[in-house]
């Protein structure tokens, strides 16, 4: 186990941090729950997210990923939690005193803070969860070690205009990739055997004509998507960014996987069934996934831990 520096308890009272999280709504969506690790234990620090627009509403305290609002926010620590070489310049040129990343990240002379692998700091072996992984870099930097909680998204308070007035399911159909989109067929056949209704999801400019028989809701503003999945009973969907949002609110999900790796993009402290395919993600049949829903469904929503089917 690597020994843990004291950096944040070097931070004076009502310091500032700022964390470097470009884009990727699953990525943001799983870097909050280090962010909630260190408000719980410096809760005088001021934190800012610098992340792009589209992503913003993510994070309580969003800026612009600029030179100039990171100069402005002046901070004392900036930690990447992005990688790559726009992060890194950010970094750089933050201005702050101490300027954390993994020591994976290159170019590694950047960081004057380099932070080893989860597993060093962990003291364990096993691979790790993407939100075990940001958490780890607080838990480095001097974040009491514990337990990592789960994501945390805001919602404006009501009922989503594009909820229906019953109980619902959400569905997010799509995915970047056809190797990650499990067949507009078979989600329409799972649809049909559910006793609430199903509101398919997708992305501006997305098509969602195959599911033109029940409610579409293309390209709605992240913040209504968060309001439209804290109510749901349900969430169903490839493995993307809508699985996150929908795990910040503990909803009960069956999530498929095609190649990417489960173990560290599985959500996040909720009930879940994650579906693996052995070879193409179209090879996960209409009654797995099936039993796959009853097994995380109730109307009493079930406790973590997560469980897994095939």
């Amino acid at each position: 186990m690597a020994k843990q520096s004291d950096i944040i308890d070097r931070l004076a009272p009502g310091g500032r941090v700022a964390v470097i999280r470009l884009r990727s709504l699953g990525d943001c969506v799983l870097s909050t729950p280090a962010l909630q690790l260190l408000r719980n234990y410096r809760p005088d620090l001021k934190i800012a997210v610098a992340v792009e627009d589209r992503f913003a509403a993510v994070f309580e305290n969003p800026i612009p990923p600029t030179l100039r609002a990171l100069r402005n926010f002046a901070p004392g620590l900036c930690l990447n939690l992005h990688g790559g070489t726009r992060s890194a310049r950010l970094t750089l040129l933050s201005g702050a005193k101490y300027r954390a990343g993994f020591d994976i990240f290159a170019p590694s002379w950047i960081y004057n803070t380099p932070v080893p692998t989860a597993q060093e700091t962990l003291g364990i072996s096993r691979r790790v969860h993407t939100a075990e992984h940001a958490a780890s870099a607080m838990f480095y930097l001097g974040v009491a070690i514990g337990e990592i909680p789960r994501a945390k998204i805001s919602a404006p308070e009501g009922r989503s205009k594009f909820a229906p007035g019953g109980r619902y399911a959400v569905i997010h159909p799509l995915a970047a990739t056809p190797e990650k989109t499990w067949p507009a067929a078979s989600f329409t056949q799972l649809a049909r055997t559910l006793d609430i209704e199903p509101v398919f999801i997708g992305g501006t400019g997305e098509d969602l004509s195959a599911f033109q028989n029940w409610r579409t809701v293309s390209g709605a503003p992240l913040p209504e998507l968060a309001r439209l999945m804290r109510n749901a009973e349900l969430f169903i969907g490839n493995d993307s960014g809508p699985a996150h949002v929908a795990a910040a609110f503990g909803v009960p999900e069956v999530v498929f996987f095609g190649p990417s790796d489960a173990e560290i993009w599985s959500p996040w402290q909720t009930t879940a069934a994650v579906l693996k395919s052995d070879g193409p993600i179209a090879s996960i049949s209409v009654e797995a996934a099936v039993q796959a829903v009853e097994l995380v469904y109730t109307r009493r929503r079930p406790q973590y831990p997560m469980k897994a089917a095939r």
